[in-house]
């Protein structure tokens, strides 16, 4: 497995799938390995797929400086991979949370990233989930077979206060709502070990996330960089819902939005066809 030393000597892996032209490929969790996006429903028969593992996840190195997990610091290793692999411009492709650092690099670094494609993102600068939605999204799913279990184990990680194995078979639990169609031979797709095993992770990665004083400023840096954006949500998304690929749809001037009606947060997964054809066209306009 290639890797490189990013700005601060801190050890990033990355992997290449497929041939053609480069989409560099920016995981969710936050902290999730990369090995979860698979092929992306087929993308890398279209496209050279260069997926890295973010710093602490997957199999990154871990910074001596917490701070830099970030999702705005991270950025700058998004800049790194782009020099290590001597690309002039590339394409970009992020998932759920890696979106957030999609967005900041086209702020940070704009005319490096030609178009950006961001899939289920939580939001813009920090997670924008409307409860609202989200409540309604899981609530539509009460006829499911599994819909009792999941929804005890939603109420029990809502009161907060488990660690460890305990959390982690509650969060399993919850996994059905994340899909558009649930049958048990989808947990195989999250091994444990693909997971972060540093409770200090998720805290570090948002600490970068905007306030309700910051926002505004933040959406209009966004929105300054005019990379061609392509926003894709699941219409079953119940772990983020689809408010927050709305709002950062909203924050990219001229971006195309395509809510996937049979699809939850991983909609390669669920509809890989219509999936590539999405990415793909959006990536080669002219059909090149």
């Amino acid at each position: 497995m290639p890797s490189f030393r990013s700005y601060d000597d801190c050890p990033i892996r990355y992997e290449v799938h497929g041939e053609g032209e480069p989409l560099l490929v920016l995981p969710g969790g936050p902290g999730m390995d990369l090995r979860y996006l698979g092929d992306l429903g087929g993308l890398d028969r279209r496209r050279r797929l260069v997926p890295a593992d973010a710093r602490a996840a997957g199999r990154s190195g871990v910074p001596a400086d917490r701070r830099t997990v970030s999702f705005v610091e991270q950025a700058r290793d998004l800049e790194a991979l782009r020099l290590h692999l001597g690309l002039e411009r590339f394409d970009l492709l992020a998932h759920s949370a890696g979106c957030l650092t999609a967005q900041e690099y086209l702020a940070a670094f704009p005319g490096r990233a030609r178009r950006a494609v961001l899939v289920a993102p939580v939001g813009r600068a920090g997670r924008e989930v409307d409860a609202t939605e989200l409540a309604g999204l899981r609530a539509a799913r009460s006829a499911e077979p599994w819909y009792a279990d999941a929804a005890e184990a939603d109420r029990l990680l809502a009161r907060g206060g488990r660690t460890g194995g305990e959390l982690a078979a509650l969060q399993r639990r919850v996994l059905p709502f994340f899909w558009h169609r649930w049958t048990e031979e989808r947990l195989a797709e999250y091994p444990p070990h693909y997971a972060s095993p540093h409770p200090w992770l998720r805290e570090a990665f948002y600490a970068g996330s905007a306030d309700p004083g910051t926002l505004a400023g933040r959406v209009a840096r966004l929105g300054a960089a005019r990379t061609p954006v392509l926003v894709v949500a699941g219409a079953s998304d119940g772990m983020v819902g689809t408010a927050p690929a709305r709002a950062a749809a909203s924050a990219h001037p001229g971006s195309r939005l395509e809510v996937l009606a049979e699809s939850g947060h991983r909609p390669w997964a669920e509809e890989p066809g219509r999936f590539v054809a999405l990415v793909d066209g959006f990536l080669t306009p002219d059909g090149a």
